[in-house]
């Protein structure tokens, strides 16, 4: 509940610092992380600033001599440590402290086992998957460069990108690359390459350093933004050994600075001399495809048929001719041979025609209802008979049958043949 004041009652500052120092009072003991910016021993106290390593944040802790050196060695500025401390505020001055009961050394044993928690939580997201990541543009017109101020991680890329590509453009940005300001200033430099229209990639570099240097590369919130960045990044911290977690969330790593500007810069000589290669390669290809085909030409135009065109055409009219008179021997021989069966046959019918008997003599009799008659018996005396010739014929009245010898009949028929 607040204190209740107002400009007619306003409340003495003594109230006021002591309701303050009542309320931090009631915070408890806590533990307390953070690193030894400041270490001052006066008699038998030490008088410590203990810094966020991430944060521009720092507190003021009072800490006995004997608490100090109570555990192993006595840490120095620049050490991680965990503080058991009580929150204290000193009303006469208004100030804030805190009044160390324990200090330990945050060891790198649990340094690491920190991260590797922060780690394994991060890939769980799903931050450091290979499909999220991009692949770098083949020709960065801009390379935009997050690095020390005056580093030699600055000079390695730059040298070397321009070595390779003299062309290519550079946008610097130099920030804090450890320290408290370390993972502000590079998150800063890092969303503003990315919303730089002309950045095609961005690459973060550093040169090599201890763990506690290489921090703030992995930092929660700096892999949460290159995670988010829309233009692919390049992470160059440290040397090949070193590991921090913006490594994993890069879309690509390289193991130093240089590598990083030959990963992302393409050699001009490289490329000239693959261009050289594939030029030939292309020049190979397209001249053996005009040989084959040039040897293709070359065998039709010899072929009979193209090389002497009159020559073909005096072959097959030869051959055209040649087989009109043989189909014209073929039906003259067909047609001599129908001739002589159509005179065999017309013999035949010649031999076996009843004009041609009557022309020997004979004659043909029919009776009166033109059957013809074969016997004198089928005839009654009287009747009317009529009588054929070969070539012409009569009538006749039948008179009675008379019954011939034998012996007649024969010296007949002998006449007649």
């Amino acid at each position: 509940m607040g204190m209740e004041s107002s400009a007619e009652a306003p409340q003495p500052v003594r109230v006021v610092m002591q309701a303050v120092g009542g309320w931090i009072g009631r915070l408890g003991r806590i533990w307390v992380e953070g690193q030894i910016a400041e270490l001052n021993r006066r008699g038998g106290t030490a008088f410590i600033t203990l810094r966020d390593p991430v944060a521009n944040v720092s507190a003021r802790v009072v800490c006995p001599i004997r608490v100090l050196e109570a555990n192993g060695p006595a840490p120095q500025a620049g050490a991680r440590v965990v503080i058991h401390a009580k929150p204290d505020f000193y009303v006469a001055r208004g100030t804030f402290s805190l009044l160390a009961l324990e200090i330990r050394h945050v060891g790198l044993g649990e340094l690491l086992a920190r991260l590797e928690q922060l780690r394994k939580t991060l890939a769980a997201e799903g931050l450091f998957s290979e499909a999220r990541k991009r692949r770098l543009p083949f020709l960065p017109g801009t390379v935009g460069l997050i690095c020390g101020r005056d580093s030699a991680a600055e000079r390695d890329v730059l040298e070397n990108g321009r070595r390779r590509w003299p062309a290519v453009r550079f946008e610097v940005r130099e920030v804090a690359v450890q320290g408290d300001r370390a993972v502000g200033e590079v998150v800063e430099a890092l969303k503003e390459l990315d919303g730089h229209p002309g950045v095609d990639v961005i690459v973060i570099a550093r040169g090599g350093g201890s763990l506690e240097d290489l921090l703030p590369f992995s930092d929660e919130a700096l892999v949460r933004a290159v995670a988010a960045a829309g233009t692919p990044v390049v992470s160059a911290i440290g040397h090949e050994q070193d590991a921090p977690l913006l490594d994993y969330v890069a879309d690509v790593r390289a193991s130093t600075p240089t590598d990083a500007a030959k990963k992302t810069v393409p050699d001009v000589g490289e490329q000239l001399e693959l261009i050289r290669q594939l030029r030939d390669r292309a020049r190979r290809v397209i001249r053996g495809g005009l040989d084959r085909e040039k040897a293709w030409l070359d065998g039709m135009r010899s072929r009979p048929v193209l090389a002497s065109p009159i020559r073909e055409i005096d072959r097959l009219t030869e051959q055209v001719t040649g087989l009109r008179d043989r189909a014209r021997r073929s039906l003259t021989v067909s047609l001599d041979r129908a001739g002589d069966d159509l005179v065999h046959t017309r013999a035949r019918l010649h031999a076996l025609s009843p004009a041609t008997t009557l022309a020997r003599g004979y004659a043909i009799v029919q009776g009166p209802d033109g059957a013809v008659l074969r016997s004198a018996t089928e005839v009654s005396p009287g009747d009317e008979l009529r009588l054929r010739f070969a070539e012409d014929s009569l009538s006749a009245t039948a008179g009675e049958p008379t019954t011939e010898p034998a012996s007649a009949r024969e010296d007949t028929a002998d006449g007649n043949d």
